[in-house]
């Protein structure tokens, strides 16, 4: 077993309401070799119910960082996933838990990757959705698809042990941590604002598409500070136009 590739995938569970799949979700890990626990915004949480669970996993517990958002759990990952069984307006690219482990697997050993868990009665919201770059399905009865959000866990977490358990030889470039691409976004926005590209009544439908199709291409480190350094020429060169037209419009009111 690869102990350090499996301590750098992050299950990350959001709004979970009761404290005993908190406890299951912690066991289920351990088993498996996975000790990275982050939850967001937990109902109840410390409580004696999570920790009867946990059997033997407690110290998966008391590891647990407890956070406010979804944005400070994954902040520090270059590769983060969310399971999800409804289709949405603007679906993400999905794939199913056996497929994706290789991923999972494969990035895991250079870098943090976080897979997403929504509250029990609702799953994830779409806002915590779009956050992640692909989503991940556990196929089922499809009379009856529901499966309890701490036996979801197992079942991932077994897919990325059992993928561990192959050998990945090929090297792969470093990917950008979930910050430095939310940076790409922000600069993507004002540079397509500043041209005039953005329609200004609707500018979130746009970029919504446009973080669509990054997070399906997957940018490596060096591509995206090759996209950067577009940006900042395409700012450059804007600001240039920009000063010879006011040159230009004051020339004309002198005359």
């Amino acid at each position: 077993m690869n102990s350090e590739l499996l301590k750098n995938i992050r299950i990350v569970m959001v709004q979970t309401w009761h404290p005993g799949n908190i406890g299951a979700a912690a066991r289920a890990m351990k088993t498996m070799g996975l000790c990275d626990l982050v939850l967001v915004n937990p109902v109840e949480y410390p409580h004696p119910e999570a920790d009867s669970l946990a059997a033997g996993a407690i110290d998966v517990l008391q590891q647990a960082r407890v956070v406010s958002s979804v944005e400070e759990a994954i902040d520090d990952c270059q590769l983060v996933l969310a399971t999800s069984a409804r289709t949405r307006s603007h679906p993400w690219p999905i794939k199913e838990a056996r497929e994706a482990a290789p991923q999972i697997v494969t990035e895991a050993q250079q870098g943090k990757v976080a897979i997403l868990f929504g509250p029990e009665r609702m799953g994830l919201h779409n806002d915590h959705l779009r956050q992640a770059h692909f989503h991940v399905d556990i196929p089922g009865n499809p009379e009856y698809g529901v499966l309890n959000v701490s036996n979801a866990v197992q079942l991932v977490c077994y897919e990325c042990f059992m993928a561990q358990r192959e050998t990945f030889d090929r090297a792969e470039e470093a990917y950008p941590q979930v910050n430095e691409l939310n940076l790409f976004y922000q600069h993507l926005e004002n540079t397509l604002d500043k041209i005039g590209f953005l329609i200004k009544a609707h500018p979130g439908q746009a970029m919504l598409r446009l973080k669509r199709l990054f997070n399906r291409a997957r940018p490596e480190k060096t591509e995206l500070n090759m996209l950067r350094g577009m940006l900042s020429s395409m700012d450059k060169l804007s600001s240039q136009v920009n000063k010879q037209d006011q040159s230009d419009s004051n020339e004309k009111n002198h005359d």
